[in-house]
């Protein structure tokens, strides 16, 4: 967080960040430190949030390649936003969040459903390609739709990449309250996660409704998912990677491994949003095109796993 307020386009020292921090905004320098305050915490909690789904919607589906934007989770949540701007008039922050959220549960149950038919039902690999068509096919929605609107073409084209550049206190406001629902089912289903991880019905011998939970942790994961896409557009990755990574240092109990997947998401997001400042000045790179650079070769990697393709 002190990278990020202190790098990007321009440069400050440490004396500039401690006086913009104290409300100082005299020189420039500490009026890009401010301009970063609220663009560094909107890449905490959307990372946060982000690495929390991820590893809730693994834990759910018991499925390693599982992630928001894998399983088109999040193209959902943009073409509702899209929808909603272009034909129902949405003008405000929490009806952004309220129609991503729709959108992102509809995809999530619709993926869930095509990738459970045939035999051996919803596998790893039939989610994942699920995922990715369906994904795919939304996307060209999104853009039949924002193609012929010139008055919101302009705006969405940066969108849909995400990034948290032009985040402010407003929308950090706006989407804090709905994270923090989201965080507290997510955080709340962790003991129940680890009776799914034994099968459904070792976790019904347990005590456990197992639709309830699934249910549940499914609702906390999309909330946070519909709210991050609502305000940083649909970030991939970062979902699938943090959850591996903080199985290496936390294990497989998920009530280390959600509290660990969010703190890695927000430390993910938040240098991924540094390097893409510093490798591109004076310009900048979308925080969404560096988790993908990050991102895309670790999902290959796990797909060619022996392992992951013996499911």
């Amino acid at each position: 967080m002190t990278a990020s307020l202190a790098l990007g386009s321009r440069d400050v020292a440490w004396a500039d960040v401690w006086s913009a921090l104290g409300g100082a905004q005299d020189t420039l320098e500490e009026a890009a430190v401010a301009n970063r305050i609220p663009r560094t915490l909107l890449a905490v909690v959307v990372g946060a949030a982000l690495g929390l789904a991820g590893a809730v919607m693994q834990g759910v589906t018991r499925n390693p390649l599982a992630d928001p934007g894998i399983l088109g989770v999040n193209m959902g949540a943009s073409l509702a936003v899209v929808t909603g701007i272009a034909y129902f008039g949405l003008a405000s922050v929490s009806g952004y969040i309220w129609a991503a959220m729709t959108g992102a549960a509809l995809t999530a149950g619709f993926v869930y459903a095509v990738g459970s038919l045939g035999r051996g039902g919803a596998t790893p690999l039939k989610l994942a390609l699920a995922g990715a068509a369906i994904s795919a096919a939304l996307a060209s929605l999104v853009s039949a739709v924002v193609l012929p609107r010139n008055d919101i073409s302009d705006t969405f084209r940066l969108w849909q990449v995400g990034g948290v550049g032009g985040a402010t206190y407003a929308q950090l406001g706006s989407v804090v309250p709905f994270l923090a629902v989201g965080f507290v089912i997510c955080l709340a289903s962790a003991r129940a996660l680890n009776s799914l991880a034994l099968g459904d019905d070792l976790a019904a011998g347990l005590g456990e409704r197992v639709a309830l939970v699934r249910a549940g942790a499914a609702l906390g994961a999309v909330v946070l998912c519909g709210a991050s896409t609502a305000v940083a557009g649909p970030i991939a990755f970062v979902g699938l990677v943090v959850p591996h990574a903080c199985r290496l240092l936390a294990g497989v109990d998920h009530r280390w491994l959600l509290p660990f997947s969010a703190l890695s998401g927000a430390v993910l997001l938040t240098v991924a949003d540094v390097v893409g400042r510093v490798v591109a000045r004076p310009a900048e790179i979308e925080v969404g095109i560096v988790t993908a650079f990050v991102g895309a070769p670790f999902f290959i990697h796990i797909v060619r796993r022996q392992k992951v393709r013996s499911l």
